[in-house]
């Protein structure tokens, strides 16, 4: 090998491992981000009082990521391609670790939550880290000893298939993460949220209806193996051949039903409780419609709009609902009617709280939904 060849070898192997250090640095300085999006970092910008309305965090993102991408592409094709060239391998990595990486960075560190809300920031900051951490893995392939990756990574990969160098594919999928949320928004963001958390409380209220629905069984509240009873003698307890997947069926498929007597009254509990959710499911249609698809633009004009910190609070609580009505429903399926009115309390509670903070709109004014979300409430309270 000429020492020409042999010294560039050893220069792209150098920078190799000075570039995947400082994408260690930048993941862990993402990670304290996620964790606590509402506090600054040492290496974040200080936010100017009033918000440059030409810069927006979210579009920077969007570029860096693109670029990561595009750059990504070129380190792939350049380890797969005759004759290898560690200088131009070397001159790409050079222009990631000089623009787009650290742009990535700045943008989600200048996403700030008084300006982008923290929920978003969390959510850019996650996004932004699998970028780093797929190009990470992406530097890794590159080969130090001047040669190419292997011959059949390099006829899949030719072919646009994604196991060939899976870190190309992670490094695509991470770089169009950040780019959707871009293109989303923090209005996109928030409405696909909600839509989400909607979806999974529709199906908590789906199972609950057709649990109620089962029919009560005379024999429910006994178990063929726990009370002995077994079509196999060999399957009785202590006997070597019972079958552990037998006991496991047989308690999956021993969930009690609302007895036909129903001396708790758990019936009616459940018919009130199936009423007052679906109106919780029609409060996040609504708010996604008549609120968030009004939003204004982000960031805001105004340093001392309160809009951020609005939509932190619904979110926590609209996304916390979702987990408390699974715990109703479990509270239903156990027949516990003390847990029941206790859940219930706090489910119904919560969802009051979160229709609260919208009846008034983004400029705090009463509009047309401020009357339908006090008829929510009022709803909610007295089913």
């Amino acid at each position: 090998m000429p020492p020409k060849d042999k010294d560039a070898i050893e220069a792209l192997a150098a920078l190799v491992q000075t570039s995947s250090a400082l994408l260690d640095q930048l993941q862990a300085v993402l990670s304290e981000t996620h964790k606590a999006p509402d506090s600054a970092t040492s290496s974040s910008p200080s936010p100017s009082p009033q918000p440059d309305p030409n810069f927006n965090a979210l579009s920077l993102a969007h570029a860096s990521a693109s670029l990561i991408r595009a750059h990504g592409t070129k380190i792939s094709l350049l380890i797969i391609t005759e004759p290898f060239a560690p200088s131009a391998v070397s001159a790409v990595v050079r222009e990631l670790v000089a623009g787009p990486v650290p742009g990535l960075v700045s943008a989600a560190e200048a996403c700030v939550a008084k300006q982008y809300t923290g929920t978003v920031r969390r959510e850019l900051a996650w996004r932004a880290r699998r970028v780093l951490s797929g190009l990470g893995q992406l530097l890794h392939k590159i080969p130090n000893d001047g040669k190419l990756v292997a011959q059949d990574e390099r006829d899949a990969f030719a072919k646009g298939e994604r196991g060939s160098l899976p870190a190309t594919g992670l490094l695509w999928s991470a770089c169009d993460s950040v780019t959707d949320l871009s293109n989303m928004g923090v209005a996109g963001f928030f409405i696909h949220k909600v839509d989400q958390w909607r979806d999974i409380l529709n199906d908590v209220m789906d199972e609950m209806r057709e649990w109620g629905d089962e029919e009560a069984d005379s024999d429910s509240d006994s178990d063929p193996v726990l009370d002995g009873h077994v079509d196999n003698p060999s399957d009785q307890p202590g006997s070597e051949s019972l079958s552990a997947q037998a006991m496991l069926d047989s308690l999956v498929n021993s969930h009690q039903t609302i007895p036909s007597s129903d001396p708790d009254r758990i019936r009616p509990r459940l018919e009130s409780s199936l009423k007052r959710l679906r109106l919780v499911t029609l409060l996040y249609r609504a708010l996604a419609k008549r609120r968030l698809k009004r939003l204004p633009a982000f960031p805001p004009a105004n340093a001392a709009s309160d809009v951020p910190s609005r939509l932190d609070e619904m979110a926590k609580l609209l996304a916390e609902l979702p987990d408390s009505f699974g715990d109703l429903a479990c509270a239903f399926y156990e027949l516990q009617p003390s847990e029941i009115d206790k859940t219930t309390e706090r489910c119904f509670r919560d969802a009051f709280a979160a229709s609260e903070l919208f009846v008034n709109d983004w400029d705090n004014k009463r509009d047309s939904f401020s009357e339908w979300t006090e008829t929510f409430q009022a709803e909610i309270q007295k089913i």
